[in-house]
């Protein structure tokens, strides 16, 4: 056992350097702070004192900072709006010293916006009580697609691996997919896709890594917890995408890893099942998966590393990210 934990630290300090492309939505995060101390007379709501305003990058933006976050050199390519949520998007990756070269600012796009608005007592951890999401999706523009299908053809030959995070705002165009898979499947690169609602869209991937829910809504089928009736969805749902690999979190349950002709592979959560905050947890994990895969892992070997970052990260408030230091330790504690 031992050893194997020290293998995945090998792949660990390999991850410095590493090129992933990222294509996928771009979303802005926006956090509101406030008191609670009396409801309004007005209606039978809460008022909220405002305190402060919090802004970080969602969707594909996360996964962009977390690949950054474990030393590797994160390549973003989507699309923003000529607005003040996309003049945030791009200052805030600028400020992680990450390329925008990538992302197009389009007049007639309005950059999505989550808003969470979290409230508590004075001294007293803050909880979320409402989200707003302002959601716009790309314009079908035969313009748009030439231009980012351009840029993943430049892609395949700067970076080591291609995430796809599609949160249905289209700007993964499955055209353009179509197109430019081959080009990435040839020159070796693994192609990962994490996709909200539009997973069997993207056939011919290395690698997805869907939700339950995820996985449900594609097979329309529910899951409950019959372990059984997960394998079976599994391999159905890995023969239909033609992957290599389908990798399914399964929130405080772990997460299950399919490979055609091998038995599954189902791993606990590691860590506590007390978790704080999922927002952004499987960015984490398809960060961690596909970094792993491009510097060489296997498949199980990219699983566990993508286990003990989504255990670290569900412990922290809002859309966060693992560090290459706290990755290591916690895979050096089990080797103890």
């Amino acid at each position: 056992m031992a050893k194997g934990k020290s293998s995945l630290l090998d792949v660990v300090d390999r991850f410095a350097g590493k090129r992933i492309a990222v294509w996928g939505d771009f979303i802005l995060d926006e956090y509101l702070f406030g008191t609670t101390r009396r409801v309004s007379r007005e209606a039978p709501v809460l008022i909220l004192s405002y305190q402060k305003k919090e802004l970080s990058l969602g969707g594909a933006g996360n996964s962009v900072l977390n690949l950054k976050a474990l030393g590797a050199s994160p390549l973003p390519i989507g699309v923003v709006g000529q607005d003040e949520a996309g003049k945030e998007v791009i200052a805030l990756l600028r400020k992680q010293r990450i390329p925008t070269t990538y992302i197009l600012k389009l007049k007639s796009f309005s950059t999505p916006i989550k808003t969470r608005i979290l409230a508590g007592e004075e001294n007293t951890r803050k909880q979320q009580i409402l989200r707003i999401d302002k959601e716009a999706r790309i314009p079908n523009d035969a313009k748009i697609r030439k231009r980012l299908s351009a840029w993943l053809r430049q892609a395949v030959r700067q970076a080591d691996a291609l995430l796809v995070s599609d949160y249905n705002y289209l700007t993964v165009d499955e055209k353009v997919f179509s197109s430019v898979l081959p080009l990435w499947r040839r020159a070796g690169r693994p192609v990962t896709v994490d996709s909200r609602f539009r997973l069997l869209h993207f056939k011919g991937v290395t690698a997805a890594t869907p939700n339950e829910p995820e996985a449900e809504g594609a097979l329309h089928i529910e899951l409950g917890e019959d372990t059984e009736r997960l394998k079976q969805a599994g391999f159905l749902l890995l023969r239909q995408l033609r992957a290599r690999a389908l990798l399914i979190t399964r929130g405080s349950r772990g997460m299950a890893l399919f490979e055609p002709g091998k038995r599954p592979f189902l791993i606990p959560v590691h860590g506590t099942t007390d978790i704080v905050d999922v927002t952004g947890a499987g960015d984490t994990v398809i960060s961690v998966f596909t970094l792993a895969l491009a510097c060489g892992a296997s498949f199980r070997q990219a699983t566990e590393l993508a286990n003990y970052a989504g255990g670290l990260v569900v412990m922290k408030k809002g859309t966060a990210s693992v560090t290459i230091e706290e990755l290591k330790r916690t895979i050096a504690s089990q080797i103890d």
